[in-house]
Parts: C-alpha cells; structure tokens; sequence
C-alpha cells in the first residue's frame, strides 16, 4: 500500500466516523431540531459528486469513504425530514 493511499484511508475513517455521533443521537432521541436540512442537502450533494469524482479516478479511499458517508448523511437527512 503507498503511503498516500494509506493517508487516504485514515482521513476517510476521520471525517466519516465525524457523521457517527450525529447519526446515533438523532436516531436514539428521535428528534432533529438541530440538524439544518439546508447544510444536509448540500452535504449529500457534495458527497455525492466526491463519490462520482473517486469513481472515475478509481480512488478506492474516496469511493468506500463517500459510500459510507452518504449513507450516514443520507441517514441523518432522512431523520430530520421524519423527526423535523
């Protein structure tokens, strides 16, 4: 493994696992009122077109971590339109 996938892979287990804690206490408390559906939209957006990015370059550190990303995202946003 090079040194900058490596690199890769530990910065994708950071700002992935940074969406873990927000996930879980949304869904533990069943309330949202201080996600911004605003900035959720937009981050799924950008997530998406890194993901789209990390496919056409077959950057395997950029394609697992926005997968995994948008999901939690995906997640989050999904509960503050339930939960408002």
């Amino acid at each position: 493994m090079q040194t900058t996938d490596l690199i890769g892979y530990i910065a994708a287990c950071l700002t992935t696992g940074a969406f873990i804690p927000q996930a879980w206490m949304t869904w533990r408390r069943k309330r949202a009122e201080g996600v911004s559906l605003g900035m959720y939209v937009l981050m799924v957006t950008g997530i998406f077109m890194w993901l789209t990015y990390g496919i056409l370059l077959q950057a395997w550190p950029v394609i697992i971590a926005n997968i995994i990303t948008m999901l939690l995202a995906l997640f989050i946003l999904g509960m503050k339109l339930i939960y408002k």
